[in-house]
């Protein structure tokens, strides 16, 4: 394991902090600076848990976290109507101008949307996709699958 000093730390902010940044900007776009911010300090602080070789997937995973927090920080939610899971919607959707293609996304699920922008925006596959989705690079690698099989069939009733 290489040594997570100082220099390390600046070789991934020059190459990875544009990423972060723009990938935040796309989610969110008022806060993305900010956001991107907190994302680099986590990976400051967290150093030791960045793996060698992923640290880009790493920070994507982080970016979600961050930015789910931030979402549920910014607007209160009573507890009894505090839905059972979580509200994946992804403000980047709305960047899509395509009527067909954003009608063929919203009839995708939260997760499906979610896998194929990571795929075509961020360019992440296989290892890096797992990663970021917290799963196997066989589960990445159906679930990417499966949501492109969702989309097609989502396109051919649009």
């Amino acid at each position: 394991m290489a040594e997570h000093d100082d220099a390390w730390f600046d070789a991934l902010f020059r190459a990875h902090a544009r990423a972060v940044h723009r990938y935040l900007l796309r989610r969110a776009p008022q806060d993305a600076e900010d956001l991107a911010a907190e994302v680099l300090t986590i990976a400051w602080r967290r150093r030791a848990d960045v793996p060698d070789g992923a640290e880009l997937p790493w920070l994507y995973r982080t970016a979600g976290f961050v930015l789910a927090n931030h979402r549920r920080k910014k607007s209160d939610v009573a507890l009894e109507v505090l839905p059972e899971e979580g509200d994946d919607a992804d403000p980047a959707d709305a960047v899509v101008t395509d009527e067909l293609v954003r009608g063929a996304l919203s009839g995708l699920s939260p997760r499906d949307r979610r896998i194929l922008l990571l795929h075509a925006w961020e360019g992440l596959g296989g290892d890096d996709l797992a990663a970021v989705l917290g799963i196997s690079r066989g589960g990445a690698d159906a679930a990417l699958s499966r949501a492109r099989a969702r989309l097609a069939l989502a396109w051919s009733q649009a």
